[in-house]
């Protein structure tokens, strides 16, 4: 009982630092601070609020480090929440999903969940044929222990102890998030370990930049600086090839409409994908100052430009979103309502030793960076 009511007054403290940071009892994008106050596998969980000088706002919860709102202008100067999410903690618990979420150990696929280390074979749990997205108790369902250092800045740290869905070593990860005046979302991440293992985070944040998830993104212009990509096998799993994009439904070196060859069934990779569902070998060469990707919407003006350090991205068209999901404000989530830009190491990185490699020892650090900039084109 007396843990009970510890954790209950660290969570009303944790919601009254919330209010006090972002001023107000209600956030721009509508969201309560209150009904993200709870207590999940006996920790505490509550609403962050980061806000710049040009008024942007974006809010996150340490329950799987997940963005939740993020507010920005459009074309008109009309502020648009333009991620996907829930209006409660009550729902991100009570819905399996991927939304806004700091994925770890390890994002995406490994394959049949078999992880190889120093020739130890070790079974990871599995999300049905593969381990997908650190397993199904993945840090997207855990809570982050968060810190605001400031009103654009907020660290969230995780200790994964060793064997956390059978991933050896204990580990500690930060995920930093930092909005700056010039409208773009900076995410940092680091970790560390005392025991070989491997990692590999990313957001999951599903984006409709018309601000309007009743209706698809698949209106959306895309750009990715990439001249190859990985294809998988009918299971969604990598082959271990990197081939061109050239002459194919996956080039976008010059930017085009989604819509335009998404359903192009005929080319074995949309089949297999449902859709958009691959990763992309990006051209940056790891330079966080080039552009690794940019979506633009045709409705709102909004443009979302993406830069990592990290050697692929993801993009996933919410191809499975069936509309039994009803996430903020009462909106039914529906096939193809966002687009998920994940910078990532490849796929099944462990089981593919020709790839940047994603594992990390005692001693080293684990550096990984995402920026998403918002802007308008008129």
């Amino acid at each position: 009982m007396k843990k009970n009511l510890s954790l209950a007054a660290l969570a009303l403290m944790m919601l009254a630092a919330c209010n006090s940071t972002s001023g107000v009892k209600m956030t721009e994008s509508g969201l309560d601070p209150a009904k993200f106050v709870s207590t999940v596998n006996d920790a505490p969980t509550a609403l962050y609020t980061l806000k710049n000088k040009a008024g942007m706002e974006v809010c996150i919860t340490n329950f799987g480090g997940r963005i939740v709102s993020i507010m920005v202008p459009d074309k008109d100067g009309k502020m648009q929440d333009v991620v996907l999410g829930f209006d409660s903690i009550a729902d991100y618990t009570k819905y399996q999903s991927d939304f806004g979420a700091a994925i770890g150990r390890y994002a995406n696929r490994i394959n049949r969940g078999i992880l190889v280390l120093d020739g130890d074979t070790i079974q990871l749990p599995r999300n049905g044929f593969h381990t997908l997205h650190g397993g199904p108790k993945g840090w997207q369902y855990q809570v982050y222990t968060a810190k605001q250092i400031d009103a654009t800045t907020l660290e969230l740290t995780r200790f994964s102890p060793d064997g956390d869905m059978k991933f050896p070593g204990n580990l500690t990860a930060t995920v930093t998030y930092h909005l700056t005046d010039d409208n773009a979302l900076d995410i940092k991440y680091s970790a560390t370990t005392d025991k070989k293992t491997v990692i590999n985070m990313t957001n999951h944040s599903y984006f409709n930049l018309a601000g309007n998830p009743e209706t698809t993104a698949t209106d959306n212009i895309l750009y990715v600086n990439a001249d190859n990509f990985t294809p998988m096998d009918r299971g969604s799993m990598t082959t271990g090839e990197i081939i061109t994009v050239k002459d194919t439904p996956m080039d976008f070196t010059t930017p085009k409409v989604i819509s335009q060859d998404i359903d192009k069934t005929d080319f074995e990779q949309i089949r297999f994908g449902n859709g958009f569902d691959h990763n992309w070998v990006l051209n940056t060469n790891g330079d966080v100052t080039k552009l690794a990707a940019k979506l633009t919407s045709p409705i709102s003006g909004i443009t979302m430009e993406v830069y990592t350090n990290e050697p692929g991205i993801q993009v996933y068209t919410a191809n499975f979103l069936d509309g039994t999901l009803t996430g903020k404000k009462g909106i039914v989530y529906k096939k193809r309502a966002a687009v998920c830009l994940e910078t990532q190491h490849y796929p099944d990185s462990p089981n593919k030793p020709q790839w940047p490699t994603t594992t990390l020892e005692p001693g080293q650090t684990y550096h990984s960076e995402c920026i998403y900039k918002f802007g308008v084109e008129k």
